[in-house]
Formats: C-alpha cells, sequence, structure tokens
C-alpha cells in the first residue's frame, strides 16, 4: 500500500497530477485526508503536531495489518508527518519520499509560519486571507488553478484553526523531531523544487548529508515541486518503488 500525505494548507486534491502520470504504477494508494483539511476534527483530537504524527502512525498500522509494509510519500508538513512517523514504526515501513519540508535541526521557520505562530497576529491573517486570495497564491506557486479552486474551497474556519493550532504545537520540530533520524529506514528520497521560498534547498542539502539519502533537485521550481513536475517525481518514485 502507498500512502500519500499532503501538507498545508492543500487537501489530497494536490496529488491528483502525481497520480495521473503515475497510472497503474501507483498500484494501490491511500491519500488520506488531515484531520481539519477537508474533512471533520474527530473529537479530543487537538490538532498537534504529536496528534497528526500519532493518527499517521494509526493508518499505517492498520493498512500494514491489512497489505504489509507501506511505502510512504509526503509534501510539505504531509513530509515532516512521513518521517516522523517512519522514525516511530520503521519497522511498518518499506519506503519512504518526501519533498520541500524536513525536520532538520537548524531549519529556522519561514515568515508565514512565524505568523501562524503568534497569537493574534496568526488570527488576523487568517481573518484577511479569501478563498480566492488563496487560490490565486496556488497558481502563482505552480498548482494547476482547478486544483487551487478545489483546495481553496476548504479553507474555512476548521482549517484555519487547525493550522494555528499545528504551528503553535512546532515552534521546536526541528530539533524535537531530529533527534530520531537514527531510526529511520534507509529506503528514502527527496524530492525537492530548488526555488521554494518557504524552505531553502541547504535545509534538504543539510538533512540528506546527515541521513544518507539521495536528494534529488528540481531548478526552476518551487513549494509545490510535487505537482509542477510530477512527472519527473513519478520517474523516480517508480525507481524508488522497484
Amino acid at each position: 500500500m502507498k500512502i500519500f500525505v499532503h501538507g498545508v494548507p492543500d487537501t489530497p486534491a494536490m496529488w491528483e497530477p502525481l497520480l495521473g502520470e503515475l497510472g497503474k504504477d501507483a498500484g494501490e494508494t491511500l491519500c488520506p485526508a488531515l484531520p481539519g483539511f477537508s474533512v471533520p476534527v474527530p473529537d479530543g483530537f487537538d490538532c498537534t503536531k504529536e496528534a497528526y504524527a500519532d493518527w499517521l502512525v494509526g493508518i499505517i498500522e492498520t493498512e500494514h495489518a491489512r497489505h504489509g509494509e507501506v511505502d510512504l510519500v509526503g509534501h510539505d508538513w504531509g513530509a515532516l508527518l512521513v518521517v516522523r512517523a517512519a522514525c516511530l514504526r520503521p519497522d511498518l515501513v518499506r519506503s519512504w519520499a518526501v519533498s520541500n519540508a524536513l525536520p532538520e535541526q537548524d531549519y529556522k521557520w519561514h515568515r508565514t509560519a512565524r505568523i501562524f505562530q503568534t497569537p493574534l497576529l496568526g488570527e488576523l491573517f487568517m481573518a484577511l486571507t479569501s478563498r480566492k486570495r488563496l487560490t490565486e497564491a496556488f497558481v502563482q506557486s505552480g498548482v494547476p488553478r482547478e486544483i487551487g479552486e478545489i483546495e481553496a474551497q476548504h479553507w474555512d474556519r476548521s482549517m484555519k484553526s487547525s493550522i494555528l493550532k499545528l504551528y503553535r504545537s512546532a515552534k521546536h520540530v526541528a530539533s524535537e523531531w531530529a533527534k530520531d533520524l537514527d531510526r529511520l529506514p534507509d529506503r528514502g528520497m527527496v524530492f525537492w523544487g530548488d526555488d521554494d521560498p518557504f524552505v531553502p534547498v541547504e535545509t534538504a542539502e543539510r538533512f540528506c548529508q546527515h541521513t544518507g539519502v539521495p536528494l534529488h533537485r528540481c531548478g526552476n521550481t518551487g513549494h509545490w515541486s510535487v505537482v509542477e513536475r510530477a512527472g519527473k517525481f513519478a520517474d523516480l518514485l517508480r525507481s524508488h518503488w522497484a
């Protein structure tokens, strides 16, 4: 089973270009929506980084019981969660591949993340960001308009609240999660858009030097490299899974 984990402020719709490129090579796939991101937040779920990591581990455990070892693919916060889950349950993970976010101990949060982490300022940002504005931000970042519009439809109170809680729980995620990287399964891969305005490629270079996993860089590509270069990423995944 191959599990694709999206990030923030995305929904599973972001995987459509990649899955289209993979075709039958994707095999059995699961693209779960993070709680609060186009699906309701379960009772008692506090939307912290640990809650989302435990949520993903639960999915991995369920799918492993049904199908055996899983292959994980993550982007943005989905990448952070994939790495964390693989560290927590390396025995269940056959391979992992992530893009444009990593728990790397020297990484400093980008400006928008720091806004999210600041009380009142984060709420003001959310109040001033309309669905139309979010759609245009997606399009300017290389996401097809039709997907950007689908994603922006879910920009509601639940997603906004979930994002603020997640980021406020994660001020020190780099140092807290990087300490367990020695538990990562060896079969990993990092795919990166060199022009990412949120997480510089140097973060990926340091992470890959530390872990020994391969880094595949894409020039003239930004944060949504897995969408902009879906074909290239699909080819790399085929080799990675083979």
